[in-house]
């Protein structure tokens, strides 16, 4: 038998954001802030999900395309779209997606495990499944978003 975890049965919050037709959110306590898009500076040798660089009040922001990163097609980013930015292994980053949606309370019990047809790809990222006012979201596990190498830096 497991014992309960500190936090199982307590509230937590989560801001959920649309990326395409799809709802995903993350946990608030990981979230800066959210601010409109902004073109980014390209790296050189850079993983194609990795828009570039922003600066942001003099620090440099790496700017993730959460889209590509998740598997779907490049973000064609527009005034529209949003960077949430997110503490992640240590490391300031930047998340482009198409708008921030709501914020959501919830306790773990209403969280379903990602479905065994899910690839391991899938899993890797998605952390388990919420069903809220009909609307199915995608719990986002941030630990896997940065490039292997910006995770061993950390």
């Amino acid at each position: 038998m497991t014992q309960p975890s500190a936090t199982e049965g307590r509230p937590r919050e989560l801001i959920s954001f649309r990326i395409g037709a799809q709802e995903f959110c993350v946990d608030i306590m990981a979230v800066r802030e959210i601010r409109g898009w902004t073109a980014a500076t390209a790296l050189p040798q850079s993983p194609a999900f990795v828009r570039g660089v922003i600066n942001l009040r003099g620090a440099v922001l790496p700017i993730v395309d959460l889209a590509a990163r998740l598997g779907f097609d490049a973000t064609e980013a527009t005034d529209r779209h949003v960077i949430i930015v997110a503490q992640i292994l240590g490391q300031t980053v930047g998340l482009l997606v198409d708008a921030v949606s709501d914020i959501l309370t919830i306790t773990d019990e209403v969280v379903q495990p990602t479905p065994d047809v899910a690839s391991d790809m899938a899993k890797t990222f998605v952390r388990g499944l919420l069903a809220v006012e009909g609307r199915m979201i995608s719990l986002v596990g941030l630990d896997h978003i940065l490039p292997q190498e910006l995770q061993d830096a950390a």
